[in-house]
C-alpha cells in the first residue's frame, strides 16, 4: 500500500511517500480503509523525534494520528464493528500510521464516525476532541458556572475546547489574533484576548481551569490566573512523574520527569493550583459521547484546509506554519 513515512528522525528530511506493507490483522483489530486523515502538530514532534525517549518506535513509521474510513475487515473477536461500517479513531500510540491507505485499530479505540460529517470532517476531530474531553471531562472535571481559560483558541485544540466548555456551562476565556477573534467568539468564547496587544493575566483573575498548550512564560503567568485550589492542565509540557507512571516508564525517565516538573510544580503548590501534564490516549468509548455531541449540534468541526493524499508534506508544513485555524486534513481516497 501507499503510504508517508519516516526512517530516521529528522527536521530537515521530509516524510517519504512509498510502498509500506498493508498491515496485519489481529484478533481484535478492525481493518480500515482510509478515507481521510487529520494531521497535527503531534506528528511533526514524532517525526523529529521529541517523544523518542517516551515513545521508542520501531522505524520506518507511518505518520499520522487521526483516521476516518471505512471497515473492510475485521478480527475474529470484534464484537461492535463489522465490515461497510463508517468509523473513526485516534490510533493507540505504537498503532499509528493514517497517513496511509489501509490501518488496523484495535476496536478498543474506534467509533462509529458521526453520521453528520463528511469522512474530511470526521478525520479532524479525534485527537483534538479527545484532548479536549480528557483535559475539561476527566482530569479537569469542569462545571456549570466555573471559569476556564483556554489557550490558542483558533487551533485545533482551542476550536474543539471552546465548544466543550460551553457545552458543559463554563465561562469560557480564550486567547487569538484580531483575525481570529469572530471566529472564537462564534464558538462560544465570552472573554476573548489579542495575544498580540493584551496581557491575559492582567485581564484573568480567579479561574478554575486553565489548558494551556504554549510555552513555559505563558505557563508560568497562567498559573497565576487560578484561583486558590484552581488546576492548570497542560498539553504542553513539562511531562511530570504522574504521567510516567501512567504510560509506565522506567525509574530513570520518572526521575527525569520529575525533575522537568519539578519547578512548575513548586510554583503551583505556593500559589495553592495544581499543575498537571496531560498527553492524550486513544479511547473509543469517549469517542463515541464525542459523536452524539456532534450529531446533536452541540459541537460542530472547524477546518482549514483539506490537502490531496500526494501533499501531506504540504499539509503537515502548514500545521508547522501555526497558521492553521481549526484543522488540516489529508483526503486519501
Amino acid at each position: 500500500m501507499k503510504a508517508f513515512f519516516i526512517d530516521r528522525y529528522n527536521k530537515k528530511e521530509p516524510m517519504r511517500f512509498g510502498e509500506m506493507p498493508e498491515p496485519k490483522l489481529r484478533e481484535n483489530d478492525v481493518l480500515v480503509k482510509i478515507h481521510a486523515a487529520g494531521v497535527n502538530l503531534l506528528d511533526s514532534k514524532i517525526k523529529v523525534g521529541e517523544f523518542k525517549a517516551m515513545l521508542p518506535y520501531k522505524l520506518p513509521l507511518i505518520m499520522g494520528h487521526d483516521v476516518a474510513g471505512v471497515v473492510v475487515e475485521v478480527g475474529v473477536k470484534v464484537k461492535n464493528f463489522k465490515v461497510g461500517d463508517n468509523i473513526y479513531a485516534r490510533p493507540a500510540d505504537y498503532h499509528i500510521g493514517t497517513f496511509a491507505e489501509f490501518i488496523t485499530i484495535d476496536e478498543a479505540d474506534v467509533a462509529i464516525m458521526p453520521t453528520s460529517l463528511s469522512m474530511e470532517e470526521a478525520a479532524s476531530i479525534p485527537l483534538v476532541g479527545l484532548t479536549a474531553w480528557q483535559a475539561l471531562v476527566e482530569k479537569g472535571n469542569l462545571k456549570k458556572g466555573q471559569k476556564v481559560f483556554i489557550q490558542a483558541g483558533s487551533g485545533g485544540v482551542g476550536t474543539f475546547a471552546i465548544q466543550l466548555a460551553k457545552h458543559l456551562g463554563a465561562t469560557v476565556a480564550t486567547t487569538t489574533s484580531a483575525a481570529n477573534i469572530e471566529l472564537v467568539k462564534s464558538l462560544g468564547a465570552d472573554v476573548v484576548i489579542d495575544y498580540k496587544t493584551q496581557d491575559f493575566e492582567s485581564i484573568l483573575s480567579q479561574y478554575d481551569l486553565v489548558l494551556n498548550s504554549q510555552d513555559a512564560a505563558t505557563l508560568e503567568k497562567s498559573l497565576r490566573v487560578l484561583r486558590p485550589g484552581g488546576k492548570l492542565i497542560s498539553i504542553a509540557g513539562p511531562p511530570d512523574p504522574e504521567f510516567a507512571k501512567e504510560i509506565g516508564l522506567n525509574w530513570l525517565l520518572k526521575m527525569v520527569m520529575f525533575f522537568l516538573s519539578y519547578a512548575t510544580k513548586r510554583k503551583a503548590k505556593a500559589l495553592g493550583v495544581t499543575y498537571s501534564f496531560l498527553f492524550m490516549r486513544a479511547e473509543g468509548s469517549q469517542l463515541a459521547k464525542i459523536t452524539r455531541l456532534i450529531d446533536d449540534k452541540m459541537i460542530r468541526p472547524v477546518m482549514d484546509k483539506v490537502f490531496p493524499f500526494n501533499e501531506a508534506n504540504e499539509a503537515l508544513a502548514y500545521v508547522e506554519s501555526g497558521r492553521a485555524r481549526g484543522k488540516v486534513v489529508i483526503k486519501v481516497t
